[in-house]
């Protein structure tokens, strides 16, 4: 086992909506560890504050939406994955430094293989989004071998640069366009955390298409409700998020997590 760091952190903001704490708290308590993981909203502006208070006790943690890229560009070292993805979402400290890894891809591949076992790698896959998590599933896609990704963003400048990091990945205009033909939806954006909003009109999607929606909610979101009312096979975000969050405790502490424990603090 590793030396326990100082504090145990999820940086976000928002963060209030989010099931880390419950199930890392869980595994903690299991592994009879005298830490708490703790969630901290941090806007943009205080970031780096933060970061280097942390660094100062030796801290470790996540980090989510909307710091993911930034805290990458903070690491004093980043491990080939996350260097590959461009941004983080597990860190910790080492010598007086910030480390950062990405451990979204994996746990995305999880969540994909879950959903979809039987998956085409020929067929065309469509992101919706692109900045640190849209990153991380390219990363994804592009180790699966996937042969056609297309990546459609709000802002067309920023989709084109992402789109041209990763293999097989091209950006597209529209909405209709990236969801064409597609046999995996993923949702990689923050629309839907509201409860209510969409990221594309269902109406679009192929009959056969499967939606991975990486927001969690309590019950569904409404991508993943919209779609399965379609009749399509959906999935929110929780494998992934259990997964990542199980890799990043082993990252910090040096061994596994009881998984089990931490699927069973947030049973729905």
């Amino acid at each position: 086992m590793k030396p326990l760091p100082g504090r145990l952190v999820l940086l976000g903001h928002p963060v209030s909506h989010s099931l880390s704490p419950a199930f890392q708290n869980a595994a903690l308590r299991r592994a009879g560890l005298p830490l708490t993981y703790e969630a901290l909203d941090v806007p943009p502006d205080a970031l780096d504050t933060v970061l280097e208070e942390l660094v100062s006790v030796q801290a470790a943690g996540n980090v989510t939406i909307p710091h993911k890229e930034r805290v990458a560009e903070r690491c004093a070292r980043l491990t080939p994955l996350a260097e590959r993805v461009g941004a983080v979402n597990t860190f910790w400290t080492e010598d007086g430094a910030l480390v950062g890894d990405n451990t979204d891809v994996a746990g995305f591949q999880e969540a994909l293989a879950q959903l979809c076992p039987d998956f085409d790698r020929e067929r065309p896959i469509a992101v919706l989004g692109a900045g640190g998590a849209a990153a991380a599933v390219l990363a994804a896609l592009e180790e699966d071998g996937f042969a056609e990704v297309r990546v459609y963003g709000r802002t067309w400048a920023r989709a084109s640069a992402l789109s041209t990091r990763f293999a097989g990945v091209r950006p597209v205009v529209t909405e209709a366009e990236a969801v064409h033909g597609a046999a995996i939806v993923v949702n990689a954006t923050p629309v839907g955390l509201d409860g209510r909003s969409l990221p594309l009109d269902v109406a679009l999607l192929e009959s056969e298409s499967a939606v991975l929606d990486l927001i969690v909610a309590p019950n569904e979101t409404p991508l993943v409700h919209a779609a399965r009312n379609r009749g399509l096979r959906a999935s929110d975000g929780l494998t992934m998020l259990l997964a990542q969050g199980a890799l990043a405790f082993e990252r910090w502490l040096g061994f596994a997590p009881d998984r089990e424990a931490m699927s069973q603090a947030v049973v729905r």
